[in-house]
């Protein structure tokens, strides 16, 4: 792979041509991603900077995955406009499990540098204070982030202020050339170079990348939003989430999560209909994650389903035990991930029983034995009693 395609979908690179002299002149960098385990999964949001980490390992340079299980106990303020609740280590752990398996999907793992944060921040408090001496509080609070929230009047924690020191010191522990990170991590990524300078280290070169928007097809992709597809959803799934996609946001899936450009044409010379590209998309993505014969199998399952109209083949049966259940309740036995995702797909009017659209969220309804489950456009279940 050359430097050229290393590059490529940068939205800005801190200092290019630093960055471009040192690829050039065949060193071996150390490029460094920082994942925050604050909820279970990954999802392709992240998978746009995995990609990218992945180019570089296989230009020859060296990976460096690092797992914030110290700085998830914080919280990144990126983007909130209050403070997080703070995660116990309990939490973190439950939540970084399955992290590695998911990005070794994209990554070489056998050759990834994997490092916990917590190594080096949780081992003294006097680290933590030289520290907080080698940046002012005004560098902190420029962020737009607390700009915003100091107009409004709204709280900032200290732990808040204190994230992207400690974010900026992993670049000094792990000896980073290159940091990589979406645009709205722009602020802590740069802090990064701040913090090398005051321990004397050589600054990082900082390359941004461009967020994906969800399925909901306006705000980033984001498991608090609910508009996410998770590496590890089940091959239909990720493929009947990608066919819901706005058409305007395929130029830009292809260009990120794809080694394939859009095409524009069938191969009878005609003009591609949207569907047809979604389609060839939606296989690609689900092949990259589990398997070509997995990619065709949901693809056949979604013609099946929405195409023909027809019910799968085979559904999933889901037990039940009381005459009466509340819809969040059944949503959660057929393994929605929380109660506010099992509220939301109500709300949006995405579960029926029978084809019929259930709204009501509170109040127990009465489900007969067999009846079917349908959860979005592609997930279903044959209730059993």
């Amino acid at each position: 792979m050359t430097n050229v395609n290393i590059l490529a979908n940068a939205v800005d690179i801190a200092d290019k041509a630093h960055l471009e002299k040192a690829l050039a002149s065949g060193e071996k960098l150390r490029v460094k991603f920082g994942i925050d385990p604050t909820a279970p999964d990954l999802h392709l949001g992240h998978a746009v900077i995995l990609r990218k980490l992945r180019a570089f390992q296989d230009a020859g340079h060296q990976a460096v995955l690092i797992i914030g299980d110290f700085t998830a106990m914080i919280g990144d303020p990126t983007g909130k406009s209050t403070t997080r609740p703070t995660l116990t280590k309990e939490q973190v752990k439950t939540n970084l499990d399955t992290y590695l398996a998911e990005a070794g999907a994209i990554l070489d793992i056998k050759t990834v540098e994997i490092r916990h944060n917590s190594e080096w921040l949780s081992e003294s408090l006097p680290k933590l204070i030289e520290l907080m001496g080698k940046v002012s509080i005004q560098q902190v609070l420029h962020r737009a982030d607390f700009k915003k929230r100091m107009g409004e009047d709204i709280d900032i924690s200290m732990l808040e202020i204190m994230y992207p020191l400690l974010q900026g010191y992993d670049s000094v522990a792990v000896q980073a050339d290159v940091e990589l990170g979406g645009t709205d991590q722009t602020f802590n990524m740069l802090m990064g170079r701040r913090v090398q300078r005051a321990f004397n280290t050589p600054e990082q070169d900082v390359m941004t990348l461009p967020l994906i928007e969800g399925t909901d097809g306006e705000h980033k992709m984001s498991k608090s939003l609910g508009n996410y597809i998770a590496l590890n959803d089940a091959p239909e799934d990720m493929f009947g989430k990608i066919m819901s996609l706005p058409d305007g946001l395929m130029p830009k899936y292809f260009a990120l999560l794809t080694d394939i450009q859009m095409p524009l044409r069938s191969d009878s010379g005609q003009a591609m209909k949207p569907r047809d590209a979604k389609a060839l998309l939606a296989r690609t993505i689900v092949t990259g994650y589990h398997g070509a014969k997995a990619g065709e199998d949901a693809e056949r399952e979604f013609i099946n389903v929405h195409g023909k109209k027809e019910m799968p083949a085979d559904m999933p049966e889901l037990y039940i035990t009381d005459s009466e259940i509340k819809i969040i309740d059944l949503l959660l036995l057929a393994e929605v991930k929380s109660k506010a995702e099992a509220r939301r797909l109500v709300e949006q009017g995405g579960v029926k029983i029978d084809g019929v659209t259930v709204m009501q969220t509170e109040a127990p309804i009465t489900i007969k034995d067999s009846a079917v489950l349908q959860i979005g456009k592609l997930k279903f279940f044959r209730i059993k009693k």
